[in-house]
């Protein structure tokens, strides 16, 4: 992994998540919370610990950002959804420590399925809240993350990010590839400008098209169109016809 890699993946959530599960992980290790303080030595305790918190990230940090994704994009602010997600993910925490547990100290069958899991909970709520904060804090200071100009960058993985043209509605640009279309929150001339390095034309007022696009011309009178991939057509204003015919669009 080369600097460059080392440093994006430091300020990845995903080492985030892992810095400060372990520093929790050594916090409760060396203060042996919940009687854990009575058994083995401060090794096998940090071990314990840390390991728990690791489990614990793992299931937070695969569902947690997801679902923090979906609860943004409708609104829903996180005090809400926060919570009961907790509460949920809290019981395969607690059985997976419990599990380890259970390996390193046997006596620890003696503790109540109720009660453990009520502590796995105050540490999980511990732990997310810091993830939470902190991020929360990232954000702040960093500012909104501005959005990319290339439409393909704001496609749904779904579509790919062959473009075969634009077509302008309204305040959005419908963008059409081979795999559907979708709107974007742009204008034409940021699409166009976003695809200066994809060879195309602005063939109307309300339509851009790429080149690699084009199957061939359709004649309606003194009205034309260019028929594109996946049978779509775009239309050609008077104006541009001059230009695309001297730079050979129309042939065929």
């Amino acid at each position: 992994m080369d600097s460059g890699a080392l440093k994006r993946w430091a300020r990845s959530p995903t080492a985030a998540g892992l810095a400060i599960s372990t520093a929790v992980g050594i916090a409760l290790g060396l203060i042996g919370p919940f009687g854990s303080y009575l058994n083995d030595g401060l090794p096998v305790r940090l071990a314990y610990w840390v390991l728990s918190l690791w489990g614990g990230w793992a299931i937070f940090g695969l569902i947690l950002p997801w679902l923090a994704r979906r609860a943004a994009g409708r609104g829903v602010p996180v005090w809400l959804w926060a919570p009961p997600v907790m509460m949920a993910l809290a019981v395969p925490a607690a059985v997976l420590s419990r599990l380890l547990a259970g390996a390193i100290w046997p006596v620890i069958g003696g503790v109540s399925r109720l009660e453990w899991y009520a502590q796995s909970l105050v540490i999980s709520v511990i732990a997310t809240t810091a993830v939470l904060w902190f991020g929360w804090r990232g954000r702040r200071r960093s500012g909104p993350a501005p959005e990319s100009a290339d439409p393909r960058d704001r496609l749904p993985p779904r579509l790919g990010r062959t473009i075969l043209c634009l077509q302008m509605e309204d305040h959005y640009v419908r963008v059409h590839t081979p795999r559907g279309s979708t709107l974007v929150l742009m204008s034409l001339s940021q699409a166009i400008a976003g695809l200066k390095t994809l060879e195309g034309a602005q063939t109307h007022r309300s339509w851009w098209v790429a080149r690699a696009a084009i199957e061939g011309v359709v004649e309606d009178g003194r009205n034309l169109r260019l028929r594109l991939a996946g049978g779509l057509e775009a239309p050609v204003s008077r104006a541009r016809v001059g230009q695309l015919r001297a730079e050979g669009w129309l042939e065929g």
